[in-house]
Formats: C-alpha cells, structure tokens, sequence
C-alpha cells in the first residue's frame, strides 16, 4: 500500500462547537468538508490540517487516523493477505468514498480510504 496522506482524527463532543478553536485560534480555517459528524480544517497554505469526528456514521468504531490510497481495493486484498483485523469492510460510502477499516497490531483503527479522481 502507497499512502497518500495522512489526517489525525480528533474525537470531539460535537463537530460545532469544536470547530472555533481549530478554526480560529490553531488557524485551520478552509473547511474542505463537513458530514455534521466529521469535518476536515486545513490551514490556508495547506501544510496542516485535522478532521474532527463526533462518531463515525457507518463504522462500528471511530479510527485514529485516515489515510488516503490511490489504490483502495489494493489495499485492502494486502490487509486480508497480512492476517489484519478488518474492522470494517470495503465499502462505497454514501458520501462518495471507498473506504475500510483495519486494526493496526496496536490495537489503533485506522481508516484507509480512497477518493474518486
């Protein structure tokens, strides 16, 4: 797997009521999406960004981190082959994604996720 990008995912009450301090004072202030329960902040030279998540609408349980792939269905065949707990599977989300989760050995849950070019 190639990752592409990485996101903190930060766990947050409500996504609206966090998103000023991230906004504002931190300076994360384009909105490049918000799904009412996660949204991405990105500095305006996007060299830095966090996604908050309140909890995550489909997934069984909230990942620490997402990390983009060109090659999602690549990804998840080496996670299978590798023996990795897939925590959720590959799906095409609602939202226009293609994602899965996997547990790292950790125990952390990581969201791999490939966007539509």
């Amino acid at each position: 797997m190639e990752a592409t990008g990485v996101f903190a995912n930060l766990g947050v009450g409500d996504v609206e009521e966090a998103k000023g301090f991230y906004t504002g004072y931190l300076g994360l202030s384009t909105e490049e999406f918000n799904l009412g329960w996660v949204a991405r902040y990105t500095s305006p030279g996007a060299q830095a960004s966090v996604q908050l998540v309140s909890g995550d609408e489909t997934a069984p349980e909230d990942s620490v981190i997402s990390v983009t792939t060109d090659d999602v269905e690549a990804a998840y065949a080496e996670a299978q082959e590798l023996g990795y707990e897939i925590v959720h599977p590959l799906t095409t989300e609602a939202w226009g994604v293609r994602r899965f989760f996997v547990r790292a050995p950790d125990g952390y849950v990581i969201n791999i996720v490939g966007h539509p070019h």
